[in-house]
């Protein structure tokens, strides 16, 4: 996930600058099954400290062990981590360890990409043949124009297998209202990788500052929203706790490829929110009222502002992914198919 790569490639960039070398291991295949899939990846210092995990915590301690003889030859490494013959894994990993020569540059470019809302390509170029390759490199792939090797490979590298991934932009929260439950809202969604941006009435007396996590905080009236700036990678939670005021600020992203919309409150505010809209706002289509989600969350029985938090979250997640929420253990498939 970007807010991963971001947060890696910040940490590779402080280590160069405090005189460290990093490496960075990405798991580029996988048989069997996993804790997470390819195309996690995490940071090793030569000092010993890791950003990031590959899995729940078996394959780290034999990274950090692999890892010290891509810091010694400074070459790329594949490693392979077996889990099917120890407790909490069932999958034979194939790990590329590879030396970070310019993460300053590559940072520079996920924070423009971030910004852009674009997304971009990884590539993996790769043996699954253990041991050390210098054939082996791991390319971002901005745009035609701007390709970022994680290390310098020989310009006539060949490599016998690739595993390329898609990165999509971050998943934008856009919290209309200003309240506590809000403030909770936004330090659960900036844990989890969200970009929490905070719209509030230009009568609020509220800033940047009173919501930990948040990325931008604006004073808009609805007329002020400009509904072609929120993408399909946006969800936005309605939460100004007046009915008046949600009504206006809903009026006006009747026109946004918002892939969510929540609706704070129980069905009988839902209600009246939908037969204020069709009354003063007769041109909106059936299908932005079916896509409304009201009252916002699943249902996990939720009472504080936090719960009623994690249960919105959810459900952005679940929409986002195109998944029904369910118990896991009802779930007759893998838990990532």
């Amino acid at each position: 996930m970007l807010h991963e790569l971001i947060h890696i490639f910040n940490k590779a960039t402080e280590a160069a600058q405090a005189d460290k070398k990093s490496v960075l291991a990405s798991v580029v295949a996988l048989e069997g099954s996993s804790y997470r899939r390819p195309g996690v990846r995490m940071l090793i210092l030569d000092d010993g400290e890791m950003f990031g995990a590959v899995s729940g915590g078996c394959v780290e301690k034999d990274i950090l062990r692999q890892a010290d003889e891509v810091f010694k030859s400074g070459m790329p490494k594949m490693m392979h981590y077996d889990g099917r013959y120890r407790l909490g894994c069932e999958g034979l990993l194939y790990i590329l360890i590879e030396p970070v020569t310019n993460p300053q540059e590559i940072l520079n470019a996920l924070k423009a990409q971030d910004h852009s809302r674009e997304s971009f390509k990884i590539t993996s170029n790769f043996s699954r043949a253990e041991g050390l390759q210098d054939q082996a490199c791991s390319v971002l792939n901005f745009s035609d124009d701007l390709r970022l090797a994680v290390h310098e490979a020989p310009l006539d590298a060949i490599s016998e297998e690739t595993f390329t991934q898609e990165v999509a932009p971050s998943i934008r929260l856009t919290i209309i209202g200003s309240e506590h439950d809000a403030v909770a809202l936004t330090q659960l969604a900036a844990a989890v990788g969200f970009r929490v941006e905070i719209i509030a009435p230009l009568d609020d007396y509220k800033s940047l500052q009173n919501f930990p996590g948040a990325t931008n905080f604006y004073h808009l009236n609805p007329e002020q929203i400009t509904p072609t700036q929120i993408d399909d990678r946006t969800a936005v939670v309605l939460m100004t706790h007046s009915f008046s005021k949600d009504l206006k600020y809903l009026g006006a992203l009747i026109e946004s490829r918002a892939a969510y919309i929540g609706l704070l409150g129980p069905k009988k505010r839902r209600e009246k929110l939908f037969d204020g809209l069709l009354e003063h706002y007769p041109e909106v289509a059936p299908e932005f009222i079916e896509m409304l989600h009201g009252p916002a969350g699943i249902n996990i029985g939720a009472e504080t502002a936090y719960e009623i938090g994690i249960s919105i979250i959810a459900e952005i997640l679940a929409v986002m992914r195109g998944q029904e929420p369910q118990s896991l253990k009802n779930k007759k498939s893998g838990i990532h198919d």
